[in-house]
């Protein structure tokens, strides 16, 4: 399936006392990686909703494997999990410079209508650049 990947460093205050990423900036770091698994196909999540259209997380699962640590470069790198229908799902694995794996994620986001907050099917732009 599609797939996209995005290198940044490890920010200090992103780190525990131990210089450690702190458990809960890994969401960040997911949604980091689903916004440009967007953009690289062509579109902005900020597009998206300025055409109505809002993708909550409804299911958010990490396993951590390894700690990243302050100054590490990692990667993120997301992966479509099926051709979407009213909910997307994505596969993420981060990975150090060693090529370590860090972390194992998964989430799905359900396409919901901004103005009546009720599902709706994934938006056929979208589709037709996932299955292009």
């Amino acid at each position: 399936m599609v797939l996209n990947e995005i290198s940044f460093r490890i920010r200090y205050a992103e780190t525990d006392q131990m210089r450690v990423v702190y458990h809960g900036n890994y969401a960040q770091y997911l949604e980091m990686g689903r916004v440009e698994w967007l953009r690289n196909l062509g579109y902005s999540y900020k597009s998206m909703e300025e055409s109505g259209v809002m993708l909550p997380v409804i299911s958010l699962q990490v396993q951590f494997k390894k700690p990243a640590v302050y100054d590490d470069l990692i990667t993120v790198e997301t992966r479509l999990k099926k051709i979407p229908s009213v909910k997307i799902e994505f596969d993420f694995t981060i990975y150090n410079e060693s090529k370590e794996v860090l972390v194992e994620a998964t989430t799905v986001l359900v396409f919901m209508d901004m103005k009546t907050k009720k599902p709706i099917k994934c938006p056929d732009y979208l589709l037709e650049k996932i299955k292009s």
